[in-house]
């Protein structure tokens, strides 16, 4: 197979190119307008164009971008709008990115139309909550990108599914990156469309069945590297978020302990480079001269999981010139009719499979037939630099917050939290006020003296 190209939308820090390195992928260009992200593309990738502003893209297919790619990826924001607002594209107010998205496929669509080349391939990433967007944000995409001419509504878009429209065949699925060798959950929605020629279920969804839900690691939350002791709080964590670098310390992760971990006795943050190594990019990729752990933390948390992202440009590769279903190949009772037979869908909510006429299935579950987990054993840096530890300051706060919040606070996390704070349990009380008298302390029931060493 000759080398497919990619133009990539919302290029962040560039995972698909980090993915995709070793695929038959020519990257034609990046689009970012975000400074500490550009800067990331221009140190890594120095041949290839950023050609800045998405809004711009359509007017450049047709201008100074000299090529229209084979396939176009991006994880563009999804902000609410109305079908009214995609008609009017960026003349309306309610016009938004993710409209814009299509219409570079549309724009790219037609210009490889005149030069005799297939649909563009789209891949198209976001958080699995616009599914459930009150405005149909999902139904408003599918339906443009399909090419249908009126909105697309269904009364609960399934976690999985398949649309084939009178323009494209769209496919989409959540996949959850703690089954595909990372120790992070991390839960999106992927949406892979083509032309009518092309097939984007077989891209998606394995053919075949799996025996229940994987079972995750569950090793020794406590472990040494090298003469470093460890103690993790689960054995993975929770979504690494964009504002973690500045915002760790009230998020849901700041109770359940899965983006802390204790090294030996002291508790910390995880560091940028255990970020990229939760995400599954190299060691060391956003460290950039003089940049801060702050914009390291956004850029990553913006992005998406490598080891995903790789199992899908493979599956990409592997059927670009795959023949779609048809109606055909389904079993009656996994689809419908719509739009007066000019489209048909099948959907699959969590956990389930799409049945193939044949007796086979389709897998359209969160985790692949073959998972694979990851261990945060393998993630953790023995090198941590001290600003990411935590003050007894930061962990008052944490006690704190979590009272006032009524949040359930891990209970290895809390005995971490109160002996970095400096407190020691003198006796149980029933309070659930914030009280500070004669050197005690009271978090809920218990009332802790503050340590003489400590400096408040």
């Amino acid at each position: 197979m000759n080398n497919l190209t990619v133009g990539s939308v919302c290029s962040g820090i560039e995972a698909a190119s980090v993915a995709w390195k070793d695929l038959n992928f020519e990257f034609s260009w990046f689009s970012e307008i975000s400074q500490f992200p550009s800067a990331v593309l221009h140190n890594k990738y120095p041949t290839i164009a950023n050609i800045g502003d998405m809004v711009k893209i359509p007017e450049k297919i047709s201008g100074e971008i000299t090529e229209a790619p084979d396939i176009i990826c991006g994880g563009t924001p999804c902000q609410a709008f109305s079908f009214a607002g995609w008609k009017r594209g960026l003349q309306d107010d309610r016009g938004n990115l993710t409209q814009r998205f299509v219409d570079i496929v549309n724009s790219n669509d037609a210009i490889r139309t005149l030069q005799k080349k297939s649909s563009t391939v789209v891949l198209w990433e976001n958080v699995e909550g616009v599914l459930k967007d009150r405005t149909n944000a999902f139904g408003c995409f599918v339906s443009s990108l399909a090419g249908f001419d009126e909105e697309f509504k269904v009364k609960v878009w399934p976690n999985a599914g398949i649309i084939h429209g009178p323009k494209r065949n769209i496919a989409w699925r959540i996949l959850d990156a703690k089954y595909f060798g990372l120790p992070q959950q991390r839960r999106r929605l992927y949406v892979v469309a083509g032309g009518k020629e092309f097939s984007p279920e077989k891209v998606l969804f394995e053919h075949g069945t799996s025996n229940g839900i994987p079972s995750f690691y569950d090793g020794d939350l406590n472990f040494h590297k090298e003469d470093v002791y460890f103690e993790a709080f689960r054995n993975y964590t929770d979504c690494l978020y964009s504002a973690y670098g500045t915002k760790w310390n009230g998020n849901a992760a700041a109770y359940n302990g899965s983006l802390f971990i204790a090294q030996d006795g002291r508790l910390r943050r995880f560091t940028p480079l255990e970020c990229e190594r939760l995400m599954g990019f190299p060691d060391n990729y956003t460290n950039l001269e003089k940049s801060k752990p702050t914009a390291r933390y956004q850029a990553l948390g913006n992005s998406w999981a490598i080891p995903i992202i790789e199992w899908l440009g493979e599956r990409i590769q592997d059927h670009y010139y795959s023949r779609p279903l048809t109606m055909d190949d389904f079993s009656p009772f996994s689809y419908r009719i719509e739009n007066n037979h000019k489209c048909f869908i099948i959907g699959a909510l969590e956990n389930a499979y799409i049945e193939l006429l044949d007796g086979s299935h389709l897998n359209c579950r969160h985790y692949p037939l073959q998972s694979n987990e990851g261990k945060l054993s393998d993630i953790v840096d023995i090198n941590a630099e001290e600003n990411f530890f935590i003050s007894p300051a930061g962990c008052m706060g944490i006690l704190r917050r979590g009272e006032e919040r009524k949040k359930g606070i891990n209970p290895k996390l809390r005995k971490h939290l109160v002996k970095t704070a400096g407190l020691w349990s003198e006796e149980k009380i029933d309070t659930i006020s914030r009280k500070q008298k004669r050197g005690r302390y009271s978090i809920g029931s218990d009332v802790y003296q503050l340590s003489p060493e400590l400096d408040c």
